[in-house]
């Protein structure tokens, strides 16, 4: 487990990461989201060691991270801004981590650069944006680490290859328990492949919950009330949202699905469904509740 307790970072006057309480699971997918700024590298690189944090600690299994070469190989970094040597060729980088990570699997690599049709004799600097983050997550998944940090690890990928490296991430935690850790501006590209989120803003976690628990603890029903009736008036639903379009009220309320929809009979609607919500809509009315406007925030 990794965990981080008041994890701080100053540059200069700027506060990049303010006092960070988290933990991330194994075996769990943890989505880290926030806008451009908001401290998701440089917690990342706290994470990886690469950054000494000036308050507070980051912990693998009750180990500091910071210059603890044994902790260091179990995980795998991924940065937003890849770097390969000068002139090398994938063939070369599996070489060069070999060293680094005695369990590379080097047979499985080379049939993954296949696969993705990516020649291991070509110059890297040749490589388009999307073909060197391809390379980067197959070199990474074939170190065989317990972790792998993803630093905006889908931008620049196409739909195709987003889902292809999601499925092998979903592989790897299957087979033997892979954790991976994915900092992203972009809700959406995480919703389909996260157990756990987390909302950073100016530098501190607005917002960290599991997914499951979120869906199964929020819900959207639309309903059309007796007359004379309004959603306002239903006040044994913690409501958190009321949308109107016509006769056709939208409400965002907590609690249970089978909680709302006795408490929705009791109250005899002419009609109503429960829809389900995506994760986008869940962010939007927790941060609302907390006063924020996720959709400044992220989007």
């Amino acid at each position: 487990m990794i965990e981080a307790r008041n994890l701080t970072k100053k540059f200069d006057s700027i506060m990049a990461v303010d006092h960070i309480n988290a933990k991330i699971r194994d075996g769990y997918v943890f989505g880290l989201i926030g806008t451009n700024g908001a401290g998701k590298s440089t917690f990342m690189r706290m994470a990886c060691g690469i950054l000494k944090p000036d308050e507070g600690t980051i912990q693998i299994d009750g180990e500091d991270v910071y210059e603890n070469p044994k902790v260091k190989s179990r995980f795998f970094y991924i940065s937003d801004e890849q770097f390969f040597f000068g002139n090398a060729t994938p063939l070369e980088m599996m070489k060069y981590y070999k060293t680094i990570y005695p369990a590379f699997d080097e047979v499985r690599c080379g049939k993954l650069l296949e696969s993705f049709s990516l020649d291991k004799r070509r110059k890297i600097s040749t490589f388009s944006k999307g073909m060197k983050k391809q390379l980067s997550v197959i070199l990474g998944l074939c170190a065989n680490t317990d972790y792998i940090f993803c630093d905006e690890t889908f931008d620049g990928l196409d739909p195709v290859m987003r889902q292809a490296v999601k499925s092998l991430f979903a592989n790897d935690m299957a087979e033997r328990n892979l954790t991976p850790i994915i900092a992203s501006h972009n809700l959406r590209e995480l919703e389909d492949i996260c157990d756990h989120v987390g909302l950073l803003h100016k530098g501190g976690i607005l917002l960290s919950k599991d997914l499951d628990d979120m869906k199964l603890n929020i819900h959207k029903i639309q309903c059309v009330l007796k007359p004379g009736m309004k959603a306002e008036e239903l006040v044994a639903l913690d409501k958190l949202k009321i949308e109107y379009r016509g006769s056709l009220a939208t409400i965002t309320a907590r609690g249970t699905r089978e909680e709302i929809e006795a408490l929705m009979t009791s109250y005899e609607p002419i009609f109503f469904e429960m829809i389900p919500l995506s994760l986008e809509e869940i962010f939007i009315s927790e941060t609302e509740v907390a006063g924020y406007d996720i959709k400044k925030l992220i989007f």
